[in-house]
This record gives structure tokens, C-alpha cells and sequence, in this order.
């Protein structure tokens, strides 16, 4: 594939500087002591920067999911594939590896030269530098997302000895080869083969939504002539047929067929063809990004703006909002105290002295701060109700679980024997009385 520069090409490399420094970057910041985004399977617990996440929040994760769904659909509606063409993990690698491959080996040209020479030590020497430079950026890529569910440090400090467990050796080299196989070697095959998006995108496209597209009306009849003749005076169009846009196309299609499902609308296209229309001093614009509408219609810029901005994106727009809204709202408003109280369900009932009926609960109390606290137990709902041998309190470190075991106690005369009777724990923490929680259970009295 022939390399291009233009506005779009900068827009790829920002995305892929943005991305990378952000999947590289993420796994070395530290937040309160600790890795500030780690997915810590082996305790079951998420830390986000401030945030501790449980099993108990998988909530949180619905409502993203949902959210990147609608994304997708807002921003296909509006432009289609612009995920695809410049923050796709297939399209930001393939963009790092054919830099890799372009220093080492040289442009297109001098590379198709390459492979077909016979083997030499130059040639040799120049694969296996490029070879080794993809499985180094692989391996770090795996190293990195292991570093995202273990400890990055722990990692590290594996390094020296070959320490690493065997799941962490899997997902490194798993991660990594695929990485390799799929940047380096599959590239657009991935894209036309493989991806699933490519075989749905037709539906969430429409007249009005913006894709690359060829001027016809323009462009043809194609045709060469030399620089700066007027096209009209030979009789043809601007298209002078080079051949270009199909070089510089990642998955080799020619968009002067119009539109299709391979097209990953990284707009390479368009600036190979804006150069080439400067060096033919032409105006811009042979291939661009435009709507179906407005290449039958000959709109302009604004009358394209009037219908990408169509009553389907605002309701896409509008839901996606609102759910983002929601999604902080609820980040925002979470209690950073959760309890759960399980009764014993082997020991029903007892009468133990003094007169008093018993129950047996197992109580855990979920620190979600990352500071340790003492949270205050007290239980109400029935009259003469209190605990049995507990002073009241209870010490939980920074984001752990910690459970005790509660005797509850009533008067033998009170409650519906037979029956449960509802009853409240009361947890609240002594230093700030804005972390509370009130959990309700049930005490089962004899007959």
C-alpha cells in the first residue's frame, strides 16, 4: 500500500498518538498508592481512578455497553465508519506497523523491489529488522493489556526471572501474536474478511449520511493530459485516471465505483486525490466526503449540514445524552457503603438465656473509599431488640469486604410467633454521618 500526507492522514496519526498514549500510558498512573485503571480479576474488584467497582456494580457496565451502542449508531448515522477508518485497533497498528516497515524497508516502490529480489544479506538483514521491530511492538502491546487486569509493577518486577503465571504467559503472547498476525501481516483482510461491522454498516447508513465518494459528474470521462490543461478542452473530466486513490486504499478498492462495504472510510483517497488535483491545478474536492443526496441534488456545504443533522441523528443524539447524563448521574450519587445480610439459615431460632429468642445473620460490609473506616451497627424494628455478644463496631480497611457474624436478640413476648417479623440494620459510618445504609431483614420468632 503507497503512503499518503494530507489533512485526513494528520487526523489518523493524532488518533493514533491519542489512543496509544492513553493504552501504553494508563497502566503506569498511580492513584492513592495503586495502579490508577486496573481490572484486578483475581480480587473481583475494578479501580477507575477514584472509583472501586464490584461484581455488585456490573449495572455500571450495562449502561456503557448500552451507550457505546448508541455512539455507534449516532456516529455511523452522521458519517458512517469513522471508527473504523481512525481509531480502530486494527487500523491505529496497521498505521504503526506499515510506519515501522516504511523506515526500515523504504517506500512502496523500493519495498515491492525488495520482495522481488532474490534473498541476499541486505535483504535478509532488512526483514529481519523489520520483523523483530513488529514482534517487539506485539509483545509490548500483550505485555501492556496483561497490565490491565495484573498489577503493572507486579509484571515488571516478573521480568528478570520469567516469574509470570501461566495465564499471564497465554494472554502476553496471545495478545501479542495476534497483534503481530493481524497488524503486520493480515492487514486489510481483517477488515474485508473478518470484521462483522463491515457486513452490517449497510443498515445504519442512509442517503444522508456522509461517506467518501466520487464526483461522476466531475470526474469522468477519466482520462491523462498534461498539467494544467483544462479538462473541457479535451473533452474529458478531471479524473485522469492515476490510479492513485486505488494505491493509497488499505483494503484495495477503487472508489470511483461508488461506494462499498470494504470502504473503512479512513479517507486516504481523498488526499492522495487533493494532491494530485493541486499538482494538476484543479480544484479540490474530485473525492470527498459527501451524502448520496447531495451528489444527485449538487448541494452544497450547508444544505449537507441541514440533512446530516436529520431527525434520525437528533433522536440518536438525543437518547445518547441522556443515557451519558444518567450514566454520571449515577456515578456521581453512588453510595460508597453496601451491606448485605444473610440470615443463618441453619439455626432458625433459638431461645438462649434471660428469656430471649436468637438469630444468627452474617453481615458484610463493603468499604467502597479507599480510606479505612468504622462503621457504628445497631439494629431496630422490634421492641426490646439488641445484639448479642457484639460492641457495636466494626473496622473495614480501604476498599475490602469485611463480615461478622451477629447474634440478634428480642424478648420472647414480642413479634407474631410463627411468622418473620421485619427488622433494620443500621450501618452507618462515625466519621462522616452521610455514609449510612439502612438493609432490611427478617427474625423468625417460634411458635
Amino acid at each position: 500500500m503507497r503512503s499518503t500526507t494530507g489533512l485526513f492522514a494528520s487526523w489518523r496519526w493524532v488518533l493514533v498518538w491519542v489512543t496509544q498514549l492513553l493504552f501504553y500510558g494508563l497502566p503506569w498512573l498511580q492513584w492513592n498508592g495503586r495502579q490508577a485503571v486496573l481490572f484486578h480479576l483475581v480480587e473481583r474488584k475494578f479501580y477507575i481512578f477514584g472509583w472501586v467497582f464490584w461484581p455488585q456494580d456490573v449495572f455500571f457496565l450495562a449502561i456503557l455497553l448500552i451507550i457505546s451502542a448508541y455512539a455507534l449508531f449516532f456516529f455511523t448515522a452522521i458519517a458512517g465508519r469513522l471508527w473504523c477508518g481512525y481509531a480502530c485497533p486494527q487500523t491505529v497498528y496497521t498505521e504503526i506497523f506499515m510506519w515501522i516497515e516504511q523506515k526500515i524497508e523504504g517506500d512502496r516502490n523500493k519495498r515491492m523491489k525488495l520482495d522481488k529480489a532474490p534473498m541476499s544479506g541486505r535483504k535478509f538483514a532488512l526483514k529481519a529488522a523489520k520483523f523483530s521491530a513488529w514482534a517487539a511492538v506485539a509483545l509490548w502491546t500483550g505485555f501492556t493489556f496483561v497490565g490491565y487486569f495484573t498489577p503493572i509493577s507486579e509484571l515488571v518486577a516478573s521480568v528478570p526471572t520469567f516469574g509470570f503465571g501461566a495465564w499471564e504467559v497465554f494472554w502476553i503472547l496471545f495478545y501479542g501474536s495476534f497483534t503481530f498476525l493481524f497488524a503486520g501481516v493480515m492487514r486489510e483482510q481483517v477488515c474485508k474478511y473478518m470484521c462483522p461491522y463491515a457486513r452490517f454498516q449497510g443498515v445504519m447508513f442512509d442517503p444522508d449520511t456522509l461517506v467518501i465518494t466520487y464526483d461522476e459528474d466531475r470526474g469522468e470521462p477519466r482520462g491523462s493530459r498534461k498539467k494544467g490543461v483544462d479538462p473541457q478542452s479535451v473533452g474529458k473530466g478531471a479524473c485522469i485516471d492515476c490510479g492513485i486513490c486505488v494505491q493509497v486504499c488499505p483494503t484495495g478498492i477503487d472508489i470511483r465505483q461508488g461506494l462499498q462495504y470494504e470502504c473503512i472510510g479512513c479517507a486516504a483517497c481523498i488526499d492522495a486525490c487533493d494532491q494530485v488535483m493541486d499538482k494538476m491545478e484543479y480544484p479540490r474536492g474530485l473525492i470527498r466526503y459527501s451524502t448520496e443526496n447531495a451528489m444527485k441534488k449538487h448541494w452544497g456545504g450547508k444544505e449537507i449540514f441541514g440533512h446530516v443533522m436529520r431527525p434520525r441523528t437528533l433522536i440518536y443524539g438525543g437518547i445518547l445524552a441522556l443515557i451519558c447524563v444518567a450514566f454520571v448521574w449515577g456515578l456521581a450519587t453512588r453510595e460508597p457503603l453496601r451491606v448485605d445480610i444473610i440470615r443463618d439459615r441453619a439455626t432458625l431460632a433459638r431461645e438462649v438465656a434471660g428469656g430471649m429468642i436468637e438469630n444468627v445473620y452474617r453481615l458484610q460490609v463493603m468499604n467502597m473509599t479507599e480510606k479505612p473506616r468504622t462503621f457504628d451497627v445497631s439494629v431496630t424494628g422490634l421492641q426490646g431488640i439488641r445484639l448479642g455478644d457484639f460492641n457495636g463496631t466494626i473496622s473495614v480497611e480501604p476498599a475490602t469486604t469485611q463480615a461478622v457474624t451477629l447474634q440478634v436478640q428480642v424478648p420472647v413476648d414480642v413479634g407474631q410467633p410463627g411468622s418473620s417479623n421485619p427488622i433494620y440494620f443500621d450501618v452507618k459510618a462515625s466519621d462522616d454521618a452521610n455514609i449510612a445504609v439502612k438493609e432490611k431483614s427478617t427474625f423468625l420468632l417460634p411458635r
